[in-house]
């Protein structure tokens, strides 16, 4: 068990699943807690003043971890969330980071709309969901950061692709086919509007490798989250997440980065 991952983890379910916002903040984070959740104030008291009336706004909650994993001092979370009987439906992708007691110090989320069935036939949460190959995590690691600043970024050589995407590559973003031809054809239209510009964080554990990026699309900034996962060497399969980065006088806190 990694100590880490399951404070995060019980801040979710017991501080928003059971509804008990200011006692799972008190004992899952640590002397500070640095926010980055659009609209949430830094520190247990942000948590609690923005958690509190969300819980009496959705008394009906349901919070499924879908995927979860530590890297060192890192914790990233897929999660499942579908409040008061499905009136709103989400998809939340977390990366947290903790200190030397495993106790949650700072927090960063995109949250996307649960759409149901995307372009592949998929959801975006189904798929893959066993670690396995937990000795190439830094390979892995290593493969997914190439691979976004040689393909992804301004710039980019998509002649490279293969060397990096499977070709039966599995989609579960919600407008993009399965396959690498898929993925190519969307990268290289004329309509192209999402731009990769910095990775800004990147964890990973065997074959499941995830990152924060700062990403602009027609010119405004987003947040956005992939997990990808590896296979034979090259990213086999997809998840993602996007939200607009508010503007600077609508912050509740440093920023989405």
């Amino acid at each position: 068990m990694n100590q880490k991952l399951e404070n995060a983890k019980a801040l979710y379910m017991e501080g928003i699943r059971d509804g008990h916002a200011r006692q799972a903040v008190e004992k899952y984070t640590g002397d500070r807690y640095t926010q980055h959740s659009t609209g949430v104030k830094d520190g247990a008291a942000g948590f609690i003043e923005f958690f509190e009336p969300f819980l009496e706004r959705n008394p009906i909650r349901h919070i499924e971890i879908v995927r979860g994993f530590a890297d060192g001092q890192h914790v990233f979370m897929q999660a499942y969330q579908s409040l008061n009987n499905g009136e709103y439906k989400w998809v939340t992708m977390d990366f947290f980071d903790t200190d030397a007691n495993d106790k949650i110090i700072e927090h960063w989320d995109v949250i996307a709309e649960y759409v149901g069935e995307t372009a592949s036939g998929r959801t975006q949460i189904d798929g893959a969901t066993e670690i396995t190959d937990t000795g190439d995590t830094a390979t892995n690691k290593a493969l997914v950061r190439a691979m976004i600043e040689d393909l992804l970024m301004p710039n980019g050589n998509l002649d490279k692709a293969d060397e990096y995407i499977a070709q039966d590559y599995i989609q579960h973003s919600v407008d993009i086919a399965d396959g690498r031809d898929a993925l190519v054809g969307m990268l290289t239209s004329s309509e192209r509007a999402l731009w990769y510009q910095e990775i800004v964080l990147l964890i990973g554990c065997g074959d499941f490798v995830a990152t924060l990026s700062r990403t602009t699309v027609d010119g405004q900034e987003y947040a956005q989250t992939d997990l990808f996962r590896v296979e034979n060497g090259k990213v086999a399969e997809h998840w993602d997440a996007s939200e607009p980065v508010p503007a600077a006088e609508e912050l509740a806190n440093s920023g989405k980065f």
